[in-house]
Order: C-alpha cells, then sequence, then structure tokens
C-alpha cells in the first residue's frame, strides 16, 4: 500500500453559479431567514460548501482500486480555509494521497486537496488493506475529561440527506429503503459531510460568530446519523479553538471534533 502514498489523484477545476452554495447553505440548515446565506444578493458562502467541490479527489482515488469501493468509509474530515470562496467562479484544486496508515486489518487513505482558497483531507477507512507493515499513524484525539463548557441541540430534517445528494454526492445509501438495507442500515443515512457542516450553524451562533467565518474545522465520524435526528453537541473551548462531540440518544457520531471562527 505504501505505492500510493503520494500518488498524485489530478487536477480539476470546477465551476458554479450562485445557486448551488445558496442550495448548499439550506441542505446544512440554514432558514430562509439567514439572507446572507440564502439570498444571491447578500450572500457569503459557507466555506464547507468547498467540500463538494473536492469530492471527485476520494472518488478518484477508489476509481483507481486503491480499496474496495463497496466497504470502505469516510472516516474523517479536516478543513482550512485559506480565502473565502466567490458567489460564483471557478476553482482549480489538485489532490493527491498525503498518507498510508496501516491498522493492521485495515488502512487509512489520506487524500488531500489544495486550491486558492482551502485545504481539504479526506481520511479514508478500507477494511481488508491493512497489515503491509506500515505506520499506524497518529491516534484520534480523545474526548476532554474536564466537564463541557456549553451544550446545544442540532436538529435535521426528513428532507436533509435528499437536498444535499443534489449537491454531488448521489449514493444510493442517502435515498433509497433498499440500497440502505442491502448497507445494514435500517433506513437511508446523512451524509457524514451534510452533518458535519450541519453542526457548524448552531455552533458558530452560539459563540458569536458567523459560520461563514470559519477558519478550520475537523471531525471523526464515529457512527451514522439518520434524517430527522436530533444531535446533542457538547463544547469546549481550548483557547481560540472549540472541541465538541456530537451524540444521538448518548450514542457518539461526531468525536474529535475541532473548530476556530475569526
Amino acid at each position: 500500500m505504501s505505492e500510493w502514498r503520494g500518488r498524485h489523484l489530478g487536477t480539476k477545476t470546477v465551476s458554479y453559479d450562485d445557486t448551488r452554495p445558496v442550495l448548499y447553505a439550506l441542505a446544512v440548515g440554514a432558514s430562509a431567514s439567514d439572507l446572507d446565506l440564502v439570498f444571491e444578493e447578500r450572500l457569503r458562502v459557507l466555506p464547507t460548501f468547498a467540500l463538494t467541490l473536492a469530492q471527485w479527489a476520494p472518488d478518484a482515488l477508489g476509481s483507481a482500486g486503491a480499496f474496495d469501493t463497496t466497504t470502505a468509509v469516510h472516516g474523517s474530515q479536516r478543513l482550512r480555509v485559506r480565502k473565502p470562496l466567490p458567489r460564483s467562479g471557478s476553482v482549480e484544486m489538485s489532490a493527491h494521497v498525503a498518507e498510508v496508515w496501516d491498522k493492521g486489518s485495515a488502512a487509512v487513505f489520506e487524500v488531500a486537496v489544495e486550491s486558492p482558497y482551502f485545504e481539504a483531507t479526506w481520511s479514508l477507512f478500507a477494511p481488508g488493506s491493512g497489515g503491509f507493515g506500515g505506520d499506524r499513524g497518529p491516534s484520534s484525539r480523545r474526548r476532554p475529561e474536564t466537564e463541557p463548557d456549553g451544550a446545544l441541540t442540532v436538529a435535521t430534517s426528513l428532507n436533509q440527506a435528499a437536498l444535499y445528494r443534489l449537491l454531488g454526492d448521489r449514493h444510493h445509501l442517502h435515498i433509497d429503503p433498499e440500497a440502505a438495507k442491502k448497507a445494514g442500515m435500517p433506513r437511508p443515512i446523512m451524509h457524514g459531510l451534510c452533518t458535519l457542516a450541519a453542526v457548524t450553524l448552531p455552533l458558530a451562533e452560539s459563540l458569536g460568530a458567523h459560520p461563514a467565518d470559519l477558519l478550520e474545522l475537523e471531525g471523526r465520524f464515529a457512527a451514522p446519523v439518520f434524517p430527522g435526528d436530533v444531535l446533542h453537541l457538547d463544547t469546549w473551548k481550548e483557547d481560540d479553538t472549540t472541541l465538541a462531540e456530537a451524540s444521538v440518544n448518548g450514542k457518539p457520531v461526531i468525536t474529535a471534533a475541532r473548530a476556530r471562527f475569526v
């Protein structure tokens, strides 16, 4: 598997008009009253919209045969903002395999995407691809042992995954009950990136920040979230960063989360 480390996955330019960032904002939980997120005359593009533009990169690695795409899952996500995305325009991106970690029974592939506007890294957990004698890589950040500094409730909608699919990730698992059952799920699940982005809106509000002023974000996907679930978010302050863990009915669904705003 080490031969994949450093592999160039290509470059791509994606163009969009102001409809897509507005649709994105609605899909991750913005309301019609959030005019600077949903009204083109005042539009500020949510930084996490970048992740929909760059989804081609992890897909390209799977298509290249690095792992079994039917069993690999999205383990975690990181995003660092360089400058705000335009309301409409074109974004040129370059992608490569930054690391391949050996977890024994599985491998973790880190796909890095760079553009003038952002840096993003997908961590893809690939069962059956480990055991090649490589480095295990860093351990996930643990939940702080202190009591949370704050708590939030994040309600998802029954239509949220159906809306988010329109941004490009059309995997049947998020819409088709039969596809969900084949994957061992009782019904279609939310996209992990949709859930992670949805958390940033109320988190920013709780901090007195604007969600479009996000500078850094990361989180690990621990369990599926279903459309309509209500998330409980525990938060901790650490200098200029907020740490968080999201759970549904007491079960962690996003762990090792970290966000920083302007």
